[in-house]
């Protein structure tokens, strides 16, 4: 559906709500299809009925005129139309709460939290309620459970949602793995997937007419949308996690990692774990650490390592151990930071 008949849908729907009565077909052409002739006109306004009547929108016909009952008109009963009341138990508000705290981008952080305000403000009938913002600022402690963090630092990260949403192509320097130099690429992105810590766009390289995966964090500079919205339409029944998993890089080698990890954290490498042994002491000999077991090491188990900070200890091997004491060293000390990981 193009952006100019999701823009005119809209206001047709919004006129036959907030009026009283019925809208005669006249008012609602010269308003909303001035630019039709006759013919265009009815077919238009009959697609559109449809449309809204086929996502759920009551559209009802009758007589605007008491005077004379041959003239239609057309409206949408608010009655019938609203949703139903939002009955939010305190747990299932403290459960929004939290999920609220999985994003880190500060845009998406903002709609989710606002989608929550909405949502606890409508079951309490006032914005300022105080349950509504003992929701908000739940803690993840409060309920006994873990947060996963979603971080989205990428520059290229909004553009690319958006592109998405509005099947936009994008254009942007990219700098590849093997690459000296960035080079200019051209994508109709069909969505974004996250693997480990990094974000990636999945869609068709119109330069090479091929499926291909993009790392955000290697786009230089930001991405730009190009040319006009609902410009293509992505292959049925696309999946792009398995894209992105078809298409990746090879998986990690090395040695097992065995990590000391604090119990509630480290998502990211629990996920591809061999194997988890709950309740070992930690290095201080306190509880609340698990023992996680990576089928890999090598640099992508150094990173994972180094972005959870003093939550992750290696245990082993001791090659992967030298790399972080050196990795830390060298964030004291500039001068002495090792090559960045390539992948």
């Amino acid at each position: 559906m193009s952006g100019r008949r999701s823009e005119r849908l809209m206001k047709l729907l919004i006129m036959l709500l907030v009026q009283r009565g019925f809208v005669s077909k006249a008012r609602i052409r010269a308003e909303l299809y001035a630019d039709l002739g006759d013919a265009a006109f009815d077919r238009a306004f009959e697609r559109d009925k449809d449309e809204l009547r086929g996502l759920g929108v009551p559209v009802e016909v009758g007589s605007f005129d008491p005077l004379f009952e041959d003239e239609l008109g057309y409206r949408v009963p608010a009655a019938e139309f609203a949703l139903p009341e939002i009955a939010l138990e305190p747990d299932e508000a403290a459960v929004l709460g939290v999920a609220t705290q999985v994003w880190q981008s500060a845009r998406l952080s903002d709609a989710a939290r606002t989608g929550l305000r909405k949502l606890t403000a409508a079951r309490r009938g006032s914005e300022g309620d105080p349950e509504t913002e003992a929701a908000e600022s739940i803690d993840a402690a409060d309920l006994g459970v873990a947060v996963p963090r979603v971080g989205a630092e990428e520059p290229s990260f909004e553009v690319m949602v958006e592109a998405v949403h509005s099947r936009t192509a994008v254009e942007f320097d990219y700098r590849g793995r093997r690459d000296a130099t960035p080079t200019r690429r051209h994508l109709q992105p069909w969505g974004l997937v996250r693997y480990g810590s990094r974000w990636y766009a999945v869609g068709l390289d119109t330069d090479r007419d091929a499926e291909r995966v993009f790392r955000l964090s290697r786009i230089v500079g930001t991405a730009r949308a190009v040319g006009r919205r609902d410009a293509f339409v992505p292959p049925a029944g696309v999946d792009v996690s398995e894209v992105a998993r078809r298409l990746r890089p090879a998986p990690p080698t090395g040695d097992p990692a065995v990590l000391l990890v604090r119990r509630g954290v480290g998502f990211a490498l629990r996920r591809d774990a061999t194997s988890t042994e709950p309740g070992v002491l930690g290095p201080d000999g306190t509880d609340g650490w698990d023992r996680v077991t990576l089928p890999w090491s090598g640099p992508v188990a150094l990173r994972l390592v180094l972005e959870h900070g003093p939550d992750v200890v290696v245990e082993g091997p001791p090659a992967l151990r030298d790399d972080v004491v050196a990795a830390l060293r060298a964030a004291l000390d500039p001068t002495d930071r090792p090559e960045e990981e390539p992948a």
